[in-house]
């Protein structure tokens, strides 16, 4: 696990992962008590490693895997017990396949969200230690590059990414900052069009043809939330773009 300011929901991950032969985590120096939290479970190895991107501390967290089987949760996540099942019966056969995806199931508080562009969300989250390392020039929504088959199990796993509008903003804020650095690298160009019609289309897309209206006010404000940060994204790019 990779954590940062994640004190209210560690315990519950944790629980979820009593079923592996060792936790390790790694914290970015957190400030809501969360490594203080960590230190006091005795079946947890704990580091601290400063927070460059998401990229810099996956790749630094699995060094620190120890197991034949690297199994990767972020604190809002959590494993079922039916998904946990899956997950041993598929490591003791695991059919030439060095990396699994799962599919998530997101919430918004405690609403399952089921449309709003989340149905088809589906993540690496199981790797054959050895086999993987995330592409460094992927900032965020990190890119793992597996060596060999991938696979996607079954079960799916609950992903608790939503507290509330004030919490997946800050979010988004922090994805597109981050994306933005990672665009910036590539030599890419804020336009208007980026400005205007992009976060307008994200919106419309997601709202209309994925169906974020059947989620009701929470979809709506999901689905605008996505658009503002597309639009952040790009502005933080012009800004970036005019500071160098």
């Amino acid at each position: 696990m990779i954590v940062k300011n994640e004190v209210h929901h560690i315990e519950e991950a944790i629980k979820s992962l009593s079923f592996c032969d060792e936790i390790v985590v790694v914290d970015g120096f957190s400030t809501d008590g969360t490594f203080e939290k960590l230190k006091s479970y005795s079946q947890v190895t704990v580091l601290q490693h400063k927070f460059k991107n998401f990229t810099d501390q996956r790749n630094f967290s699995l060094k620190q895997a120890t197991k034949d089987w690297i199994l990767i949760l972020d604190a809002d996540e959590r494993i079922t017990k039916a998904l946990r099942e899956e997950i041993l019966a598929t490591i003791t056969n695991p059919k030439g396949v060095n990396g699994f995806m799962i599919r998530r199931q997101h919430y918004f508080d405690k609403k399952p969200i089921r449309f709003s562009g989340f149905q088809t969300d589906t993540t690496y989250r199981l790797f054959k230690n050895g086999c993987v390392i995330y592409d460094e020039n992927k900032l965020v929504h990190e890119m793992p590059i597996v060596s060999g088959k991938s696979a996607i199990l079954k079960e799916k796993m609950p992903h608790y990414s939503i507290a509330s509008t004030k919490n997946f903003k800050a979010k988004m804020e922090q994805y597109a900052f981050l994306k933005a650095k990672e665009l910036h690298q590539k030599g890419k160009k804020t336009t208007l069009w980026h400005l205007t019609i992009r976060p307008f289309f994200k919106f419309f897309f997601n709202y209309f043809i994925r169906l974020g209206i059947l989620d009701g006010k929470e979809g709506f404000q999901i689905c605008y939330l996505q658009a503002y940060g597309v639009y952040y994204r790009y502005k933080q790019l012009q800004k970036i773009n005019l500071s160098t």
